[in-house]
């Protein structure tokens, strides 16, 4: 028996935010008096024996050439298959894009409990207790998961990544039966330095920016701080920024240390998607403006006086 985690990679690199899912897998089993297992799958250019220093013992990769293209149905019986040979009690995921995709589908394989958003690790002084959030991160819930086999998705950047020094174990497997009946013809993926999803720092503009012209604000501004870009809803809508970059509640929700909104009013929508954002820095020149009853910091100023200040302020400081 024990804790199996999926990681999930991109272009052959392991996600960040798979790295906090084996480290929550991992003081899961701790818990349980177990230990933890992963699965990879597509081919890797990363050392998978590394995952032994977030607590991993056993790595089953699957580098079949086939796999290499996500595919949420193939993916889910590849698992499947390693938590029955495993007898996993507990399976983990990150609950980002793959993992929404494949824990369902693999609840119903197993006939298994889901609880989707974990934020906490579960509580088994009575059951098998898991706490996640909910209503757009606005409240919580204790959920009981009462069959054999549990599916947790946790949040991202609710736990935080927890390493020390190790050595994983890695079982290379090609022979399962992967063809789910669908074929990916191409993939169009979108480029950037720091994916939204992955980003420690997000710097974000609204309509108070006037226009796509002035956008270099947001962009100078997170490129001295290492961030990566967004913007709210109505700016995707009229094409000032592409969708890819819209956070909210109708986009992308994002999970951040450090969150920027330069002229965004902060519409329940907007804040939906960023409110589990460790610190919310909210600049803007209406001091009625919602965003600052959630923010942790608020400027109240003009956008072209004060961002200006502070990419100059922050050069200084790097060079100093």
């Amino acid at each position: 028996m024990s804790v199996l985690v999926y990681i999930d990679q991109s272009e052959g690199s392991i996600k960040k935010a798979s790295l906090e899912a084996a480290s929550y897998a991992n003081e899961t089993a701790k818990k349980l008096g177990t230990t933890s297992t992963a699965v990879v799958i597509g081919s890797t250019n990363d050392k998978l024996e590394s995952l032994g220093n977030y607590g991993i013992k056993k790595v089953y990769h699957f580098d079949n050439q086939e796999l290499n293209s996500f595919n949420s149905t193939s993916y889910s019986k590849v698992i499947q298959e390693i938590a029955q040979q495993e007898n996993a009690e507990v399976i983990v995921f990150s609950n980002n894009t793959s993992g929404k995709a494949i824990a369902p589908a693999l609840s119903v394989f197993l006939k298994a409990g889901l609880v989707t958003g974990a934020v906490a690790l579960p509580d088994t002084s009575n059951g098998f207790v898991v706490k996640k959030s909910v209503f757009s991160g606005k409240a919580f819930a204790n959920i009981k998961i009462q069959s054999s086999q549990k599916i947790i998705s946790v949040n991202p950047n609710s736990f935080g990544i927890h390493s020390s020094d190790g050595q994983a174990e890695v079982v290379s497997v090609k022979t399962l039966q992967t063809s789910a009946g669908i074929e990916i013809t191409g993939t169009h993926k979108i480029t950037g330095d720091v994916p939204l999803s992955e980003a420690d720092v997000v710097v974000s503009g609204g309509r108070g920016l006037k226009g796509p012209e002035n956008w270099g604000l947001v962009t100078e501004l997170a490129e001295v701080l290492g961030a990566a870009t967004a913007c709210s809803r109505p700016v995707a809508d009229i094409h000032w920024r592409p969708h890819h970059e819209h956070v909210g509640q109708t986009g992308l929700a994002i999970a951040p240390n450090l969150y920027i909104a330069i002229g965004i009013s902060g519409a329940i929508q907007h804040l939906a998607g960023v409110n589990r954002s460790k610190t919310i820095v909210v600049i803007n020149k209406d001091p009625e403006a919602p965003f600052f009853k959630a923010a942790d910091y608020g400027i109240v100023g003009d956008a072209f006086e004060v961002v200006p200040k502070i990419i100059e302020s922050i050069k200084k400081l790097k060079s100093a």
